[in-house]
């Protein structure tokens, strides 16, 4: 069985080679802002954390399928797209980008409580048969610790680790002393929910073992 990874985020890689897959990665050839902004004006209405990262994950699965599928028309497996978004008292809270932003953010973060919301899409590619896809929302709530010193987070922010990613924060890496508490699936926060991926792929009548590069 065949993983085509729709982005080329390094967490979202290393969670799937951790869990026994070597995908191929293309990146998806989508206007995230431009894509949001058009559906929420055609509906006139703000969309919903769990609806924004659901939308975008099935336009950037879906565009790496329809390449895939017109280059490659004998591929027999699965396309995964993901995104995901990190929020703190109803304020999304993206990638900041700058250490100005990233060190306001921690500052603001610390002792506090936000949710994790990510974004799955899974589409079924088989020779001779329509594609198939189904698609689900997973969300983890994310605990910093009280007592994190400013020192601490000049420290992090100098290593230019929190600037590039949603939220400001890793559970993988430098980042994971400063969490105290995750509840929901942890790989959530990473990038992926490994156990909504299996779900999926399970529904689209694939057994998750054999999407191991092993089996």
């Amino acid at each position: 069985m065949r993983v085509c990874l729709a982005s080329t985020s390094p967490a979202r890689l290393m969670l799937l080679r951790q869990a026994g897959i070597e995908p191929v990665t293309l990146a998806p050839d989508v206007d995230e802002e431009a894509i949001i902004a058009a559906v929420e004006s055609a509906e006139d209405r703000t969309l919903q954390p769990a609806e924004y990262v659901l939308l975008l994950a099935r336009r950037k699965a879906a565009d790496v399928a329809s390449r895939l599928a017109a280059a490659e028309p004998d591929f027999d497996g699965i396309v995964i797209g993901g995104d995901s978004m990190f929020v703190l008292d109803g304020e999304i809270l993206g990638k900041p980008y700058t250490p100005e932003a990233a060190t306001a953010r921690w500052h603001d973060m610390r002792g506090r409580t936000g949710v994790l919301h990510s974004g799955h899409s899974v589409i079924r590619l088989r020779p001779g048969s329509a594609p198939a896809e189904e698609h689900a929302v997973a969300e983890a709530s994310v605990t910093f610790a009280a007592d994190v010193t400013d020192d601490e987070i000049d420290a992090y922010v100098a290593t230019g680790e929190p600037l590039h990613v949603a939220g400001a924060f890793t559970i993988d890496s430098l980042g994971g002393p400063f969490i105290e508490q995750v509840v929901g699936d942890p790989s959530t926060v990473v990038g992926m929910s490994l156990s909504t991926l299996r779900r999926l792929v399970r529904r689209l009548g694939v057994a998750w073992p054999d999407t191991w590069t092993s089996s």
